[in-house]
């Protein structure tokens, strides 16, 4: 029961040193979730996997050991995955919520999860959802009578699993990201149908379509999104890359405004997302953020053939929701 042999894969040095088979990243991974390998090694291999950069098998077979152990989470399925793990300094309020909440309005399953109150709380999502009567969960059970109820749900990394997050927290000891930022991106834990998600970084897209591919996810859309969330800016063209029925996407979502702003600055004041959805605010880019982020999450749906397509039915989305609930 030790890292060492792992380690000594990655680490023996040029000419001699590999990657991680998906068998060896799965075997290591579970060895690191059960808590009984030694803090030292695991730092080391997390060190190592940043330093040469992770691949594809790697991925998937870290997302292997992390599904091994999550129990009943695995059976609630849903119909989007949206992982949410991002928190810059300067990220402001997550309006990706709101798309995920109209997406959810209009008959489709959400399920969120994730952790991202560490560095910024204006952009903690454990803090918004209650405001927005999107249900915190913290059992299968309660994820299914959510979407039953509410058609979205969101789960915090620490109730799916408390390994997983302990090694996420790792980045508090080693002062770095590590790899594991994407396996719980790709972790789909509920095994919803289809998965939608963010990087920061243009590189990390091809990572995630091609981890998806191997562990045989058909539908995800990943973007480089605001501050490293599925978050669409609406002036910019936003490259789509993924999977669509298991075939290898490059789409482009043009613009739907004429902007120029940073999409995940601090805005001044602070934006109530409560009173956006209502609709109590006027706050024309913030709304757009919206509108754009959901048509993308409604293409990766398949409720139209086109983003463009897609854009216009979250735009009478928008226009007709619900501001009730």
């Amino acid at each position: 029961m030790t890292l060492a042999k792992y380690v000594q894969i990655l680490g023996r040095g040029p000419g001699r040193s590999r990657d991680l088979t998906r068998e060896e990243a799965r075997a290591a991974m579970t060895l690191v979730l059960s808590g009984k390998a030694a803090p030292e090694a695991v730092g080391a291999l997390l060190m190592l996997m940043r330093f040469r950069g992770e691949t594809a098998p790697e991925i998937a077979g870290f997302v292997d050991a992390v599904h091994d152990q999550l129990g009943d989470w695995t059976t609630v399925g849903g119909a989007l995955d949206w992982p949410t793990y991002a928190a810059g300094r300067t990220r402001g309020e997550p309006f990706f919520l709101l798309a995920a909440k109209l997406v959810a309005q209009n008959g489709h399953s959400i399920v969120l999860h994730g952790w991202n109150s560490h560095q910024n709380e204006r952009a903690s999502i454990a803090k918004a959802v209650p405001s927005l009567d999107i249900p915190t969960v913290d059992t299968p059970d309660a994820a299914r009578a959510a979407l039953v109820a509410n058609n979205i749900c969101y789960i915090p990394l620490e109730t799916l699993s408390k390994p997983a997050y302990d090694v996420l927290r790792l980045r508090d000891v080693l002062g770095l990201r590590s790899c594991f930022n994407t396996v719980l991106r790709m972790m789909n834990p509920t095994n919803a149908t289809a998965a939608a998600q963010g990087v920061f970084h243009p590189s990390y897209r091809d990572l995630q379509s091609d981890a998806g591919a191997l562990l045989g996810r058909k539908t995800i859309t990943v973007i480089k999104g605001g501050g490293g969330e599925f978050e669409r800016h609406p002036g910019k063209g936003t490259a789509a890359y993924g999977l669509s029925n298991g075939a290898l996407i490059d789409e482009t979502a043009k613009p739907i405004i004429d902007a120029t702003r940073k999409l995940h600055e601090l805005s001044e004041p602070v934006i109530d997302l409560a009173a956006l959805w209502r609709g109590d605010v006027d706050a024309p880019f913030a709304t757009s953020v919206v509108i754009a982020t959901a048509g993308l999450a409604f293409w990766t749906l398949g409720m139209a053939p086109t983003i463009a397509e897609a854009d216009e039915m979250a735009h009478k989305a928008w226009a007709n929701r619900d501001t009730s609930q």
